[in-house]
């Protein structure tokens, strides 16, 4: 067929061709030109086609540089970086806060000197878990998006659309990604230090202070900058402290959060609303779809239960880091409302936090955090500090959330220990003694669990007594 006399589609279709093209060098500008014949505008066009093409040649996988390239934007925007004064005042801060921390737990000190981050260094610090516990959903994004426009494709164009499959992964998975960049980069300017998201963002074992935002943060309380960063630097210390001792604790935590990302699916029908009437020209309502959640459905009944587990498990982790923190800073004037301020802070927070919930259908409060605290506080009264740290060397120890709802039992259990008594059986030590000696079986009737029946050996063939 002459090239004049084919059909807008037709033209479309070659574009889409040439765009796959290994060889291709551009889009012919009279090719675009003919797509009016189709309400398209070329100028959108030859964008979107270039930003395809970008896509494409990142070989299906999702680009997870655009992430850090547009968290580092945001992150970076206002120039500032970290002044010799603030970081002399925090090092004299996180050493004073050691000394302290050193007399509230038997846990011990850092390997690694506490760190004093500008918001880009937090950004790059951090973005490796960011894009561990959101790549399920971006994945489901990406799988979602495919499905969805293949369904939107006419029929001659299906061939086509399937042959696309790797690179309309690529698109939705770097679009989350993009995503995820611009709610990281947003979080960046709201965080005061490493552990202030209660899951363990920062490298194993390290503690770090954003003094940018920490000015952010005491502006309104009417707190001296001294005192503030006293409270600070020690709750940090004990965050990175507690994960370093408790090496089990950062696997369990982000093992817990990417089973129940795993878990999140996207709404097909909501994606393809959207698809339907989206405008490439106008991205912005994409934008808001993912960051606002509306591509997430309701949450499973089984994800329901895994954040039940998680909201506990961060809890508990919070609790024994308010407890811990609120004994070291005793000496100071303010540490009551600084610690009230903080648990506002964590309990409600901020914008950034609340997108991210959104973006991956989890929010990482731990709701339970006072009576977690409250539970740690009547440990610590009843069998000190070193009892109360043991209970963090093995999973196994670590209090439950019926522990949480009353710690009576686990007090009683932990000052049973302390005398030197058996703790009291239960049916899993019964069990696994029974494993251990070989008795795993019921008896045979008429006998004992140590042999046969009195009444002498049988014959193996019909199991009568001979």
């Amino acid at each position: 067929m002459p090239e004049d006399d084919r059909s807008p589609e037709e033209e479309f279709q070659e574009l889409i061709r040439q765009l796959f093209g290994a060889g291709a060098e551009g889009i012919d500008p009279e090719q675009l030109s003919r797509l009016t014949g189709m309400g398209i505008d070329p100028a959108t066009m030859q964008t979107l086609m270039q930003q395809l093409q970008g896509a494409f040649a990142g070989g299906g996988e999702i680009q997870w540089d655009l992430a850090q390239r547009q968290a580092l934007h945001l992150a970076n925007q206002d120039g500032l970086g970290v002044t010799a004064g603030q970081r002399t005042d925090f090092d004299q801060a996180f050493a004073l806060a050691a000394l302290w921390l050193s007399e509230a737990t038997t846990i011990s000190e850092l390997a690694q000197p506490p760190q004093v981050l500008t918001r880009g260094a937090w950004v790059e610090a951090t973005l490796p878990v960011w894009q561990e516990l959101a790549e399920p959903v971006a994945t489901s994004i990406a799988d979602a998006l495919t499905s969805a426009l293949s369904d939107q494709a006419p029929d001659d164009m299906q061939g086509l659309i399937q042959g696309a499959g790797r690179l309309m992964r690529t698109v939705g998975g770097s679009l989350f990604a993009t995503q995820l960049g611009h709610v990281v980069g947003r979080l960046s300017l709201e965080v005061v230090s490493g552990g202030d998201v209660g899951i363990p963002v920062m490298p194993d074992g390290e503690a770090a202070i954003l003094p940018q935002n920490f000015a952010d943060f005491g502006r309104d309380l009417e707190i001296p900058d001294d005192q503030l960063g006293l409270y600070i630097a020690t709750r940090e210390l004990a965050h990175a402290r507690l994960f370093r001792h408790a090496r089990w604790l950062r696997l369990h935590v982000i093992t817990q959060v990417t089973e129940f990302a795993r878990g999140t699916h996207v709404d097909t029908e909501a994606l393809e609303d959207l698809a339907s009437r989206f405008n490439p020209s106008e991205p912005e309502e994409l934008r808001r779809a993912l960051e606002s959640g509306a591509l997430l459905p309701a949450r499973s009944e089984a994800q329901t239960q895994a954040l039940t587990k998680l909201e506990n498990l961060l809890a508990t982790i919070e609790g024994w880091v308010d407890v811990v923190t609120t004994d070291a800073t005793s000496r100071l004037p303010s540490a009551e409302r600084i610690g009230e301020a903080v648990r506002r802070r964590r309990a409600v927070g901020g914008p950034a936090e609340q997108a991210l919930g959104s973006l991956v259908g989890l929010e990482l409060r731990p709701r339970r955090m006072r009576e977690a605290a409250a539970m740690w506080r009547a440990v610590t009264d009843a069998v000190g500090p070193a009892a109360r740290d043991a209970l963090w060397d093995y999973p196994d120890l670590m209090p439950t959330s019926e522990d949480i709802d009353d710690p009576a039992a686990l007090v009683a259990r932990l000052q049973a220990r302390a005398r030197g008594e058996e703790p009291a059986r239960d049916a899993f030590d019964d069990a696994l003694e029974a494993l251990l000696s070989g008795k795993t079986g019921d008896a045979p009737e008429g006998g004992s669990e140590d042999g046969p029946a009195e009444d002498g050996p049988t014959d193996p063939e019909d199991e009568r007594p001979v």
